[in-house]
C-alpha cells in the first residue's frame, strides 16, 4: 500500500495530538486542524475544508449520539432516586454487616461498582461516598480507605469496563473499526487481571499501614452513624429499579441484544422508571420534576462529551468514515488511512506482539494524563487497529487493553477527573488518594500488559 498526501497529513496530526496529551494540554484544536487539512486536500478549496469540520464533527455526534443520551438518562434516574432517599434504604441493610476494615472496603468498593455500571461513577460517588463514610470509619476503616475504594471500584473498574452503558468500549470500538462486544469478549481476560491485581495490591498497601498503626490518627474521630427514616416510597422505587433492570439483563441475554439494541432497552427502561418513582415522589411535581432532572442528566452527559467529540471526529477519519464526509476519496483495497498506515509499518519495522501491547499501554496512560479517559479512547482503538492490521494481531484485546490504561489513569484514578470529588465526599487530600492509587494501578497496568502480550 502506497502512502498519500493525506496518510502523512493524519500521521502528523496524530503526533501532535499525542504531543498535546502528554504536555497536559487540551487536544481539541489539533484535531479540528487536522479535519482541516484533510479537507484542503480532499476537497481543494476553503470552504470545502471548513465544510468537512462540520461534517466529521456530525459523524462523530451519530456515532457516540446513544452514549451521551443513555448516561444523561441513567443520571436523572438516579436524581430521582436520591431525592426519595431510595438510596439510603438500599444501603441501610448492607451497614448491617460492615463489621470491619476489610468488610467496609469491599462491600463499600462492590457498591460503588455496581452503582457506577447503571448510574456512572461520578453521581454514584456523591451518593456512595457520603453513605459509607460514617460506617466505614466506624468499622475501622479510615477515610482515605474508602475513598481509595470508591475511587478504583468505580473510576477504575467500572469505568474501565462499563459493561452496561458501553460507553466505553462504543467509543474505542468505534475508532478502532470493530464492534462493541468485540472490546468486551476479548479483553474480558484484561479486565479481570487489572481489577485483581489492582485491588489486591491497594488492599494489601492499605492493610499493611493499617497494621503498622500508620492511619491511627484518620480514625480519631469516629462518626456515628445518622439514622434516616425511609418512606414506603423509597423502598418501593429501589425495589422497582432492582427488578426493572434485572429483568433488562435477562432479556439481553435472551434475546441477544448487544450494542446500541442493549442500551436502548435500558435507556427506555430507565426513563419509564424515572416517571413512576417522580409520580410515587409527588404526582403533582411529576411532570416539572421528571423535566428537571432529565435537564441535569444531560447537562452532565454533554459536559462530558464535549471535549470528546471533537476528538473523536479527527480519529474516526481514520476509518471508513471519512468516505461519508469526503466520498470515495480512498484507493481501491484500502482500510481506511489508519489500517494503510498499519500496513505501511509493518512491512517498514521489524514489530512483534510485545512492542504493540507495551505502545497500546503507554499510549492509552498518556492519553489519559488530561484527566478525561474518554478523550483519550479514540486515539487507543485507533491505535489498536494500526497494530492489529501491521502484525495479524487481536484488535479487540488491544483496544480493551488501551482502554483500561486510558481509563484507570485518566478516569479519576491517578489524575482528578473524578478523584477530586471522591477525595472530597470522603474529607481527604486528592494528592494524597492519588499516591496512594499510583503504585496499585502502575502494578496492574505492567502486569495486564504481560498478559496481553501471550494473548493478543
Amino acid at each position: 500500500m502506497v502512502l498519500t498526501g493525506a496518510h502523512y497529513i493524519y500521521i502528523l496530526f496524530m503526533v501532535v495530538v499525542l504531543i498535546t496529551m502528554i504536555m497536559k494540554k487540551e487536544s481539541v484544536i489539533p484535531c479540528i486542524l487536522g479535519i482541516f487539512a484533510l479537507g484542503l486536500y480532499y476537497n481543494k478549496s476553503l470552504t470545502g475544508a471548513l465544510g468537512a469540520i462540520f461534517s466529521a464533527l456530525n459523524v462523530a455526534l451519530n456515532e457516540l449520539g446513544p452514549v451521551i443520551i443513555i448516561i444523561g438518562i441513567m443520571v436523572a434516574l438516579s436524581k430521582a432516586l436520591e431525592e426519595n432517599k431510595a438510596i439510603d434504604f438500599m444501603v441501610g441493610p448492607i451497614s448491617k454487616v460492615v463489621k470491619n476494615p476489610t468488610s467496609a472496603f469491599f462491600i463499600s468498593g462492590i457498591f460503588m461498582l455496581l452503582m457506577s455500571w447503571f448510574f456512572w461513577p461520578s453521581p454514584a460517588t456523591a451518593l456512595v461516598g457520603a453513605i459509607f463514610l460514617p460506617i466505614a470509619i466506624k468499622a475501622g476503616l479510615p477515610a482515605i480507605g474508602l475513598a481509595m475504594a470508591i475511587n478504583l471500584f468505580g473510576h477504575g473498574i467500572a469505568l474501565s469496563t462499563d459493561f452496561i452503558i458501553q460507553g466505553a468500549p462504543s467509543i474505542t470500538s468505534g475508532a478502532a473499526g470493530i464492534g462493541v462486544n468485540e472490546v468486551m469478549s476479548e479483553g474480558i481476560i484484561l479486565y479481570i487481571v487489572m481489577t485483581v491485581v489492582t485491588i489486591g495490591t491497594a488492599f494489601y498497601m492499605l492493610r499493611r499501614d493499617l497494621k503498622n498503626g500508620n492511619l491511627k490518627h484518620e480514625l480519631s474521630q469516629t462518626k456515628e452513624i445518622e439514622k434516616k427514616e425511609v418512606s414506603l416510597t423509597a423502598k418501593i422505587s429501589i425495589w422497582l429499579v432492582i427488578i426493572a433492570f434485572i429483568l433488562d439483563i435477562i432479556a439481553m441475554y435472551k434475546f441477544d441484544l448487544k450494542g446500541g439494541d442493549a442500551t436502548g432497552l435500558l435507556g427506555a427502561t430507565a426513563l419509564m422508571l424515572l416517571i413512576i418513582i417522580n409520580l410515587m415522589n409527588n404526582p403533582k411535581t411529576t411532570l416539572d420534576k421528571s423535566t428537571q432532572q432529565l435537564v441535569e442528566g444531560f447537562v452532565f452527559g454533554i459536559k462530558i462529551f464535549a471535549v470528546i467529540i471533537p476528538i473523536a471526529a479527527f480519529f474516526y477519519m481514520g476509518d471508513m468514515s471519512l468516505v461519508t464526509v469526503f466520498g470515495d476519496v480512498l484507493a481501491e483495497g484500502s482500510q481506511g488511512l489508519l489500517g494503510d498506515i498499519g500496513l505501511a509499518l509493518s512491512n517498514a519495522v521489524p514489530f512483534n506482539k510485545v512492542a504493540a501491547a507495551s505502545i497500546e499501554t503507554v499510549v492509552g496512560g498518556i492519553t489519559g494524563l488530561d484527566g478525561s479517559s474518554f478523550s483519550g479512547m479514540s486515539l487507543a482503538g485507533s491505535t489498536a487497529a494500526v497494530f492489529g492490521t501491521a502484525i495479524d494481531a487481536n484488535v479487540g484485546a488491544l483496544a480493551a487493553l488501551g482502554q483500561i490504561a486510558a481509563t484507570w489513569i485518566g478516569g479519576g484514578c491517578i489524575v482528578p477527573w473524578a478523584l477530586a470529588p471522591a477525595a472530597a465526599i470522603c474529607g481527604v487530600k486528592p494528592v494524597e488518594l492519588a499516591k496512594r492509587n499510583f503504585i496499585p494501578v502502575m502494578v496492574g497496568l505492567v502486569v495486564t500488559t504481560i498478559v496481553a502480550m501471550f494473548i493478543i
